[in-house]
């Protein structure tokens, strides 16, 4: 450990995250480089502090001023859906429960209806499918549930 501040009291919030960053550092020692942090060809000397590694990133942000708007749209839809998704689920759970009336349960249910077929016009109206909202989080599988 790298030892924490004089003027940080042992136990507080702050030494604790001193802590799990020293974690995640000795964590992030033990694995192997990964392909993408590898060294490119074209980068025949990589800088002397990076232990032999040039950073290469997984994935290039493509700031392509025709496609801006839409993957912005793409965007602020996939977190619209996830949020639509949760509050859904929710619903599901109250009523199973018995929390809602029925007047509660006809008018949540309406206004879920609603909300789906308000993203699936904002997405024909931007040329995507709901199904391009799903974003592949790797290892962790897809965002959105099928």
């Amino acid at each position: 450990m790298t030892g924490r501040p004089a003027d940080v009291p042992a136990g507080s919030p702050a030494d604790r995250l001193g802590e799990v960053a020293d974690a995640a550092r000795r964590a992030r020692a033990l694995l192997p480089p990964r392909p993408e942090l590898t060294e490119r060809p074209e980068e025949a000397d990589p800088p002397a502090g990076d232990g032999g590694r040039a950073r290469v990133p997984a994935r290039r942000l493509r700031a392509d001023p025709d496609t801006v708007e839409r993957d912005l749209v793409a965007l602020v839809l996939t977190v619209v859906e996830l949020l639509r998704q949760l509050m859904e689920r929710q619903a599901l759970h109250r009523a199973d429960r018995g929390d809602l009336t029925e007047e509660q349960e006809e008018r949540l249910g309406l206004t879920l209806m609603l909300l789906h077929d308000r993203m699936t016009e904002l997405c024909e109206h931007y040329g995507l499918a709901l199904e391009d909202l799903n974003i592949d989080l790797g290892p962790l599988g897809p965002l959105l549930p099928p």
